[in-house]
């Protein structure tokens, strides 16, 4: 079927070269169809059971060596090999050439450099700038359909553009930060994720989640460029404190303000739910206190009328569990004060009411925002959160469900630098021939 289909394709060409008033060669026209640059020389076109063979060659004379790109000597010849290219409808195209060894004085034997495929590729390179385009938007299973390759070759074709498109001075000039945690398999299977606040994208990412892997990035980072940092945000997981005292003794350690009002809204919430506990026994009782979860976690300023009403309720027949609502909505006031003297005092008079409350959860919650008040305070001077690293977090879980699933934290990651490393693809769509 692809010999047919060639055919009736070079018949109409011919037959459309032949009306021409200025006819062109068959290889002039090929190479305004694949827009080469004047670095490929076509040299002819044949048909073949697997598509259409355009044979190509360097535009330069002498070759250069595959690894530093380096003109070298030639040492011999290898055989015809085949480089996929972008397809003409359902025709698939394959550039042929037979490449040179070279031997270089800093590399050795190697094969020559290409102009139209990086390294040991198989495929062209603006093949593989559609396969990195396709798989942003849609999952590789549809990319290897559309494509007509391999599902693990669209995984290795993201590798290597992202190793050439990631800018290798992402981590220079680092203010602020924001570190979190994200779990992409079962069985606390967890990646560490970096994100620069002021370029809003993602930096670096390895597996696990302890001080020693962020310690790592840390020590790639060097101390020089540590101490330009001024402020990380994290939630409370000590490892990751550890880690930044220890590297960024001048830096703001940020506590992440929606971690800290979630410790109260689920102090609010253990407290409910002892409450129905003790209610057991009168069942309707029971049943209105459940019937409040909501009402009691939304901002007031969001309540409908009859929540509102519900809300009344609550504190004329349950006081202990209004007062903490009140508990949660002041911990949030005190973090809204935009003078860090104002918030400082509110937040030490709230955590000497949740101390006294005789609400166990608010006091569990109190001693840990007393452990931490440094750098809860320093929201509110830097107004910092990991919103940002949540929403790339989100986008990671988007990424991980569209593919069903990644075996390895290494895909995960490259697919992860392809969408969120603010890497800017050119995938080859149509444009006017006499321009290539």
């Amino acid at each position: 079927m692809i010999g047919h289909e060639a055919r009736v394709f070079l018949m109409v060409f011919s037959t459309k070269l032949q009306e021409a008033r200025n006819p062109v060669r068959i290889t002039t026209l090929f190479r305004k169809l694949l827009c080469v640059t004047s670095l490929i020389l076509v040299k002819g076109v044949s048909l073949s059971p697997v598509g259409l063979i355009v044979r190509v060659r360097p535009g330069w004379r002498k070759p250069r060596c595959g690894r530093c790109g380096k003109v070298a000597p030639g040492y011999d010849t290898r055989p015809v090999r085949r480089w996929q290219h972008l397809a003409l409808g359902r025709m698939v195209i394959w550039l042929a050439y037979a490449p040179r060894r070279v031997q270089c004085a800093d590399c050795g034997v190697l094969n020559e450099e290409v102009p139209w495929a990086a390294g040991e590729s198989r495929f062209t390179w603006e093949f593989e700038e559609l396969a990195a385009y396709l798989s942003q938007i849609t999952d590789r299973t549809k990319v290897t359909g559309l494509l007509g390759i391999a599902w693990l070759t669209v995984g290795r074709i993201v590798e290597r553009v992202v190793a050439r498109k990631l800018n290798p001075g992402r981590l220079d000039n680092l203010r602020f930060i924001g570190v979190d945690e994200f779990s992409y398999r079962k069985r606390h299977k967890y990646l560490t994720v970096v994100v620069d606040h002021d370029r809003r994208r993602i930096v670096w990412a390895k597996e696990g989640r302890s001080y020693e892997v962020l310690k790592e990035f840390f020590q790639t980072l060097g101390v020089e460029r540590c101490f330009k940092i001024e402020a990380a945000t994290i939630d409370m997981a000590g490892g990751y404190e550890k880690a930044i005292q220890e590297w960024l003794p001048q830096a703001e350690v940020v506590f992440d303000r929606f971690h800290v009002q979630k410790l109260a809204s689920d102090a609010l919430d253990e407290v409910r739910r002892s409450i129905v506990r003790e209610l057991h026994g009168s069942p309707e009782e029971a049943s209105e206190v459940k019937g409040t979860r909501f009402v009691l976690l939304k901002k007031p300023e969001d309540l409908s009328g009859a929540e509102k009403v519900k809300l009344s309720e609550v504190q004329r027949t349950n006081r202990r569990l209004y007062r903490a609502y009140l508990l949660k909505e002041t911990l949030g006031a005190a973090l809204d004060y935009a003078q860090p003297k104002r918030a400082e005092g509110a937040l030490r008079r709230w955590i000497g009411w949740a101390v006294r409350s005789r609400l166990k959860p608010f006091v569990r919650t109190a001693r840990t925002i007393r452990r931490h008040f440094d750098g809860v305070l320093a929201y509110v001077k830097t107004r910092l959160t990991n919103g940002l690293v949540e929403g790339i977090n989100n986008k990671l879980r988007m990424i991980a469900r569209r593919a069903f699933g990644f075996h390895s934290a290494g895909a995960l990651i490259g697919s992860l630098f392809l969408s969120c490393g603010g890497i800017e693809l050119n995938p080859p769509i149509p444009s006017n021939p006499l321009e290539c």
